[in-house]
Parts: C-alpha cells; sequence; structure tokens
C-alpha cells in the first residue's frame, strides 16, 4: 500500500503484524504459511494474532484521531497478559522490557515492542490510514506529527477527490 519507509525499531513488528491485512482486497497474509512463518505462527495461533492484529490497529486509529473499525479486545487486555521480563544491559545500565521465553510468542514480542516505543517516544507516531478502505499501518514522520494517510498519493488523492466532487465542482 504505502510507499513510506518502515517504522523505526521494533516498531516494524507491530506495522507489520497490523499490514498483514489487505482492508480494500481481503488478502489476510496470516491465512498463508508464508504469512505464518513471518511471525513464527503456527496455524492454531491465527485466530489469537488476528484479533491482536485488530486491536492493534484499532489503537493505531486512535493515534491517528479516528473512531475504531470495529469493536474488539481492548489492546491493553491483550497486552497485560504478555509474559515480559525487565532486563537490565550490564555494560551500561540501560533497562528494558524484553519477551520472558526464549522463543516468545507474538504477543509477547508485540508487547516489548509497545514497551519499547513507549520507552523512546514513537509509539505514537504508528498510526492508521484515515480512509476507511485501507486502515494501513504507517509511521508518521511528518514534522508535526499530524498525518492522515498511509500514502498522499494514494488515499490522500481519493480523499481530497472525493470531497472535491461532493462540493459539487
Amino acid at each position: 500500500m504505502s510507499e513510506r519507509s518502515p517504522a523505526p525499531g521494533s516498531l516494524a513488528l507491530v506495522e507489520d503484524l497490523v499490514n498483514t491485512l489487505d482492508m480494500e482486497t481481503g488478502a489476510d497474509s496470516l491465512g498463508t504459511p508464508q504469512g505464518r512463518a513471518r511471525f513464527g505462527l503456527a496455524e492454531g495461533d491465527v485466530p489469537a494474532a488476528r484479533e491482536l492484529r485488530e486491536s492493534l490497529r484499532a489503537a493505531l486509529l486512535a493515534h491517528a484521531g479516528h473512531p475504531p473499525h470495529r469493536t474488539v479486545t481492548p489492546l491493553g487486555d491483550l497486552l497485560a497478559a504478555a509474559p515480559l521480563v525487565v532486563t537490565v544491559d550490564a555494560a551500561d545500565g540501560t533497562a528494558a522490557l524484553a519477551p520472558a521465553a526464549a522463543r516468545p510468542a507474538l504477543l509477547s514480542r508485540v508487547a516489548a515492542a509497545v514497551a519499547g516505543a513507549l520507552a523512546d517516544g514513537t509509539w505514537m507516531r504508528l498510526k492508521a490510514c484515515e480512509a476507511a478502505d485501507c486502515h494501513w499501518a504507517y509511521y508518521d514522520r511528518s514534522p508535526a506529527g499530524r498525518g492522515r494517510w498511509c500514502s498522499m498519493q494514494v488515499c490522500g488523492a481519493r480523499a481530497k477527490m472525493r470531497r472535491y466532487r461532493a462540493k459539487g465542482a
């Protein structure tokens, strides 16, 4: 969808997960073996991953000032179940939340990514496109942090054209 560069650091995982569903076509890469492998999912993990994806999408829509696309489990409720531990770097003393297991589940990896993004101030810059037929996740690099669309050339142009036509031009 978007020509934007990927989200920084661990937010790329969240962005990638949200973007496994193309809202316009309905294509869901979590339904494919390759898509599941990208996230280390077994077929039985897919319903929970989809629930997490849509809860993340609702949060990213909220970051952009838009209402949720549908009723979802609150993201905080899902992330509260993620087993995390505090790690401390022996060399410089920095601390971070990390998945508790050596082979962490997707939920723990996402929770650690969100915690890291909260700590470095990037969480609110990850947004979902305003276009109802898109809702693609993107990282808003605009100076004011007021980006509305994943792509100004596609979704933004479509929205502007709809407004222009609605004026009766």
